[in-house]
């Protein structure tokens, strides 16, 4: 199988529990909840992506024939040793292209993987740490993983049901539009109502990286 790569760079993790760790970035092209066409984002089902997934022309994104062409360029990225490797899968939807081929030649480099997904497309088994971000209006079938991040608010969305999924974490993190303030108050007026949740943000904007 090939791979439409957006982009792919080294970084901090910037979101999530893992905040501030070490990291390959991989994002995907394509997503099946918006084409990523400013035109289409109205109808799409998610409305509020901050995120560019189309095409292959961004920073060390591409086509790669093979998953051991993208495992090798992973590894090309994160430079010399071997130790902590880490590598986040994104997108767009990255569960659109994940495949066993990847998760094997990844691993195989000593890579820990972990995938940020919508949930409307089962997680591979052989991720390490799966993240999902329900979007509402769409139909979630992976309801358990490590941890779970709510961009809050979100109209339709049921809390409620949402608590009863099988996740070791669950994070809400403010929406990030033209009412970013308020946002950021009602994310911190959900944790205190809700126990369960704790606050996320997204600090990679905060410090200037990607």
């Amino acid at each position: 199988m090939s791979y439409a790569v957006k982009e792919m760079f080294l970084t901090l993790q910037g979101e999530g529990v893992r905040a501030g760790r070490r990291a390959v970035f991989l994002r995907f092209a394509g997503c099946n909840l918006w084409s990523g066409r400013e035109q289409d984002r109205a109808s799409a089902t998610c409305r509020f992506c901050d995120t560019d997934f189309v095409g292959t022309d961004g920073d060390g994104g591409g086509k790669f024939a093979d998953a051991e062409a993208l495992a090798a360029a992973a590894v090309g990225l994160w430079g010399p040793g071997t130790e902590r490797r880490y590598i986040v899968l994104t997108g767009g939807e990255p569960m659109l292209q994940v495949d066993d081929a990847l998760v094997d030649a990844l691993h195989r480099r000593g890579f820990e993987i972990a995938i940020e997904s919508n949930g409307t497309l089962p997680a591979h088994p052989g991720l390490d740490w799966v993240c999902i971000s329900p979007k509402a209006g769409s139909q979630v079938v992976q309801r358990s993983g490590d941890e779970l991040k709510l961009v809050w608010p979100q109209s339709g969305i049921d809390l409620d049901a949402i608590e009863g999924w099988d996740f070791e974490h669950f994070l809400v993190q403010p929406l990030d539009d033209a009412r970013a303030a308020e946002n950021a108050r009602a994310c911190i007026d959900l944790v205190l109502a809700r126990p369960q949740w704790r606050m996320s943000v997204q600090a990679h904007k905060l410090l200037g990286l990607r």
